[in-house]
């Protein structure tokens, strides 16, 4: 089985990770069954239950699993294979330094196990000095809005992305020119792919080097540009360890 953590809608992840399960299918020989979710809770209860053998998800999802799963592979995405947390204010807004956000309202985009635009940010704002319980947090549905949501002064600061500000649509909403990077974190690597520790070596490297290889052929770069994706790169647990150091301090726990 084949999970892959719902970014999109469940018909979009379906319309988009088939063309990849059917690749994975032919490389590999084998039946491989592409498993959605309607939310992040049964997503997260799929973990739990170790029902999917191969799995792409966030690299929060990928530290609380680690004992039941193995990260072989990261996503590529804008043709990075890293991204940063960011925390982005208007420029008319006075704020200037991270100290500046006790007692104001961050709008981070997503919920609370989000790596990049929630953990990142609150870890550079605890390292300023402030407790979670000096500023308050307030959650949009995802990092874009809110950047938008800040822009239209909804909150004094939104947690999102490095390479959020630069999308196209974020530069159809709003004039992004009026806000600015408050603080960005180190970058980071991007989503992992991770299989059940249980697998055999054999076919782990298999779909690790099924995956691998997608960019170097013009069927693979079909595949990917169906999943949004640039390429896919290999990935070993000690790349997830900086992630490990920003749970630890703003979740208190790994």
């Amino acid at each position: 089985m084949l999970g892959v953590f719902p970014r999109f809608s469940a018909s979009e992840t379906t319309t988009r990770y088939t063309p990849l399960a059917e690749y994975l299918r032919e490389r590999l020989n084998r039946k491989i069954v592409l498993v959605t979710s309607k939310d992040f809770q049964s997503f997260w209860r799929g973990i739990e239950e170790r029902r999917y053998d191969i799995v792409q998800y966030n690299q929060y999802h990928y530290i609380r699993s680690a004992k039941s799963y193995q990260v072989i592979a990261h996503n590529k995405e804008f043709g990075k294979s890293t991204l940063a947390g960011a925390l982005y204010v208007r420029k008319d807004s006075g704020i200037t330094s991270l100290a500046q956000l006790r007692g104001r309202t961050v709008l981070f985009g997503g919920g609370e196990d989000a790596m990049i635009s929630y953990i990142a940010p609150v870890y550079m704002i605890m390292q300023a000095g402030l407790r979670k319980d000096e500023f308050t947090s307030q959650f949009a549905i995802n990092p874009l809005n809110s950047v938008i949501g800040v822009y239209r002064k909804q909150a004094d600061a939104a947690g999102s992305g490095d390479i959020v500000i630069g999308q196209p649509a974020i530069k159809s909403a709003i004039n992004p020119d009026e806000l600015t990077a408050l603080a960005v974190s180190e970058q980071l690597l991007h989503l992992p792919w991770a299989v059940k520790r249980t697998m055999s070596a054999q076919l782990r490297e298999a779909i690790q080097s099924s995956l691998v290889d997608l960019e170097n052929t013009e069927t693979g770069r079909a595949v990917l540009k169906a999943t949004l994706l640039t390429g896919i790169g290999r990935a070993e647990d000690k790349d997830y360890d900086p992630h490990r150091r920003m749970v630890r301090l703003v979740m208190g726990h790994l």
